[in-house]
């Protein structure tokens, strides 16, 4: 049976690949892509220009030059190389910054991705300069003008509907996924719904 481009659900996904609450949510997402006929496009943004002129801890801010090193990194593959290339060197990124432990080994988890996704690796030049913080920004003001400025990464929009989140441990699979896709879907598409939190009681699990 084939699916009508009129029943695909476009999804529009902002992440920093630094951001292990946005890689578990990222995975949750492509556990119900196919079931639910999701079309997702995958865009930068960044923890370090969300938090620029925030009073924030110093040990948070010292986790800002790398985060923006492989934020940077990302915006400068999709300007290059087209948009194509961002979500599988966000998967080769994150595989290794997250579930790996890797995340300040960042020239060594830079030139492992870039080969991964066989993009050249003199991309990873880019990390180090600001030579795409243009279209980086300029991404990441998207997602995060679509929900305010206070809140985090990842930001979600099906459709005209963005949120932020869901904040979850760990990614969901399976039936228990899908139905939890189909209750933040109907939570966020209600025109007054704008906030359901708890304190976080576990770390980012990852399989």
């Amino acid at each position: 049976m084939t699916t009508s481009a009129a029943d695909t659900t476009r999804v529009d996904f902002w992440f920093d690949p630094s951001c292990p609450w946005a890689w578990m949510t990222s995975r949750w997402v492509d556990e119900v892509t196919d079931a639910r006929n999701l079309d997702v496009h995958w865009h930068i943004m960044s923890l370090a220009v969300l938090n620029e002129d925030q009073d924030v801890s110093d040990d948070y801010r010292a986790f800002f030059p790398r985060a923006l090193r492989y934020t940077r990194l990302v915006a400068a593959a999709a300007a290059e190389h087209g948009h194509a290339v961002v979500k599988p060197l966000y998967d080769a990124l994150g595989t290794r910054i997250h579930p790996g432990g890797r995340a300040e080994d960042v020239d060594a988890v830079i030139a492992e991705a870039l080969a991964e996704t066989g993009l050249p690796a003199a991309i990873a030049e880019a990390s180090t300069t600001d030579a795409y913080d243009g279209p980086m920004r300029e991404s990441h003001f998207d997602g995060i003008g679509r929900v305010g400025q206070d809140v985090g990464t990842p930001v979600i929009a099906i459709d005209d509907v963005a949120f932020f989140g869901p904040v979850i441990s760990p990614a969901p699979k399976g039936e228990q996924a899908l139905a939890l896709w189909d209750g933040v879907v109907a939570a966020a598409a209600y025109p007054g719904f704008f906030e359901l939190k708890r304190s976080r009681t576990a770390d980012p699990i990852f399989d």
